[in-house]
């Protein structure tokens, strides 16, 4: 399952190189063109003979993580983040440095030491650090260095009743759903465009969507799940399980009418199950697509995850295979009646 291959690979904003290897090895054989800009996007590209306006679709390649910034005379490894996670789940946490990948787990002062004040408040990710064995310095150097990155260790596990379990599901998700797309054949110049560094600022869209110039874009995400005890049911964003997830507003775009209309009459006709995402927080590729050179009617079609931006995320194989269909379906309708 390419899903579990992305999940499990090492791809930090900034340095996606090993999963963009992944998907190019995974849709070479289905589309006429295969490149790395400048940036580091892997833009595929099939139907190039067609003189209809392109059409791009995109999923982001990079995942959240850690940059060792110095190691301590005692060999342990401060960090900084890179991409928004939270303080509260990163102690104790498993992870690997670097390419290498180098075990360690993240430690901060134990609670038996700490005041009765600092007891109260979360550990800060300053007061952290990451313990990968070393004895000193100079051990710590001859593995790691500042400036390498630290993932989450984390296995890909089919659980439950058809449940995926994996880190970086934010959006490895959405890249193995464009590798299934790719193998489908349309009637205009179709460009899936896996970005990079979309956690650090929707960067890779910026450049990619300037460069393609497209008359259409299509984000596909990995998006908040919080259909759990404690959260009530306006403020889920997603169900596990409802389909496909349409947004309709975030905080870097708004989705285009037409499109969503689109969207739903083909989820209809073809009897795929959708909601709509109930929230507007963060934002997406959607944002920079939306507003390249003279505007691009653009949409999101996202998979349910829980707990996204941690150690590991949940997301149902139905959702999944479900906005495979749904985005098949919607390029083939593109194919068929024009846009």
């Amino acid at each position: 399952m390419i899903l579990q291959q992305l999940s499990e690979a090492y791809g930090p904003s900034g340095d996606e190189g090993p999963v963009r290897e992944l998907i190019a090895e995974e849709v070479r054989p289905h589309v006429e063109v295969l490149k790395v800009d400048s940036m580091g996007n892997l833009i595929a590209a099939k139907g190039l003979a067609s003189s209809r306006p392109p059409v791009m679709v995109c999923a982001h390649m990079d995942e959240v993580a850690l940059m060792v910034s110095w190691i301590e005379e005692n060999g342990l490894l401060r960090f900084k983040k890179v991409g928004g996670i939270d303080d509260r789940i990163l102690l104790s946490r498993a992870v690997k440095v670097g390419r290498k990948g180098v075990h360690g787990v993240i430690g901060a002062k134990p609670i038996h030491l700490q005041r009765p004040a600092e007891r109260k408040s979360v550990v800060q990710s300053t007061d952290m650090f990451i313990d990968i064995g070393a004895t000193d310095r100079s051990e710590a150097e001859k593995v790691v260095e500042p400036g390498d990155y630290a993932l989450f260790d984390t296995r890909f596990e089919v659980t439950g009743d058809g449940m995926l379990k994996g880190k970086a599901l934010d959006d490895r998700v959405g890249c193995a759903i464009l590798c299934e797309v790719l193998k489908g054949d349309y009637s205009f110049p179709l460009y899936a465009v896996f970005t990079v560094q979309e956690e650090l600022g929707l960067r890779g869209a910026t450049v990619a969507a300037y460069s393609i110039s497209p008359a259409l874009g299509l984000v596909l995400e990995g998006t908040t799940c919080a259909d759990i005890p404690g959260t009530e049911e306006p403020r889920w964003a997603t169900r596990l399980g409802g389909g496909p997830a349409l947004s309709v507003m975030d905080r870097a775009s708004i989705a285009n009418k037409d499109m969503l209309r689109r969207l739903r009459e083909v989820a209809e006709r073809e009897k795929i199950p959708y909601q709509f995402r109930r929230t507007t927080a963060s934002g997406n590729d959607a944002g920079p697509v939306s507003l390249t050179r003279e505007g691009v009617p653009t949409a999101t079609v996202s998979v349910p995850c829980r707990y996204i931006h941690s150690a590991a995320s949940m997301a149902s194989r139905s959702d999944f295979e479900n906005t495979v269909n749904l985005v098949s379906a919607f390029l083939a309708d593109l194919s068929q009646r024009g846009y």
